[in-house]
């Protein structure tokens, strides 16, 4: 049995919104295609008539430095993130999330739009691009708009995109500050998680941290944690407490009690309880916050 009636190769953004909207069937954009063609094959996907291979759209594999952002088009692979030299520079804790996704295999075929398009408030290359306070263009019908980055989740495997008539193009990491770096201010992120030891291992936890060091005070800090909550998590109590401070053992504490209060830590049947995730969130936190902000130093 065939698992789809329809294949598109769209070359335009335009022609693939076109190809979305005007299906005889349901329609379903495709890239990496390493989580979807396996779910149509087990029947955990309900059946779909067309897919669109956004894979030839020039503007969705681009990955650029504009102005005062770095641009990801949605469907370059999480390989090629973790590898090239301007996500190295500028988003060393992308680099990190998306070194750690599945296998080497997959990482060469499954892109950042996927990772992120799925909804997940664990997903690694979600949880570092809230971090490093991202953007997401989205393209509709009536053409394509940015949008904070957070607010295209609305609960796991949910997102705020009409997927009849919307596609995620890309995202922009703005990097204004790590290109105006001195001797005495100083930007850097991190990406660390904790998983099951055993294969290609799913997170149990994972944290990203964005921050600006001025000598020993954190002038400003982005942190996200994942799963903190139904949706990917920034830890905005946390950030505002640790914000202009010294860093050091007190003012730690403090944002770890903050961050404790905010989130939302959820039980997986196949993955932690609540009460686990609680216990070790401190660990990782320290562990992150300090590699980024030694790599400010």
């Amino acid at each position: 049995m065939n698992l789809w009636q329809e294949y598109k190769r769209p070359a335009s953004i335009s022609e693939a919104i076109q190809d979305l909207t005007s299906a005889s069937g349901p329609a379903m954009p495709i890239a990496g295609g390493t989580d979807l063609l396996l779910d149509l094959k087990q029947g955990r996907h309900a059946p779909i008539h067309t897919l669109i291979d956004l894979t030839f759209i020039p503007e969705m594999t681009v990955l650029e430095v504009r102005g005062d952002e770095l641009y990801i088009g949605a469907a370059v692979p999480v390989n090629r993130v973790a590898l090239d030299p301007l996500t190295v520079t500028y988003a060393q804790a992308l680099v990190e999330a998306c070194d750690l996704i599945a296998g080497p295999q997959v990482r060469n075929t499954a892109t950042l739009g996927g990772n992120v398009a799925h909804a997940l408030p664990a997903a690694d290359g979600t949880i570092a691009l809230t971090a490093l306070d991202a953007q997401a263009e989205v393209a509709g019908i009536s053409g394509s708009h940015r949008m904070p980055f957070t607010s295209l989740f609305l609960g796991p495997g949910k997102t705020a995109l009409n997927k009849n008539t919307e596609l995620i193009v890309g995202f922009y990491i703005p990097i204004g500050k790590t290109l105006r770096v001195s001797k005495t201010l100083r930007v850097s992120s991190c990406f660390k998680r904790i998983m099951r030891p055993q294969g290609v291992a799913l997170p149990i936890l994972n944290c990203a941290v964005w921050l600006e060091r001025e000598n020993d005070i954190v002038r400003d800090i982005y942190i996200a944690v994942g799963p903190g909550g139904g949706t990917p998590f920034r830890a905005t109590e946390a950030e505002n407490i640790l914000r202009g401070q010294s860093f050091n053992e007190e003012t730690f504490d403090q944002t770890l009690e903050s961050l404790l209060a905010q989130a939302h830590f959820r039980t997986s049947a196949r993955r932690a309880s609540s009460d686990y995730r609680k216990h070790i969130v401190g660990g990782l936190f320290r562990d992150t916050l300090e590699a980024a902000w030694k790599r400010a130093g």
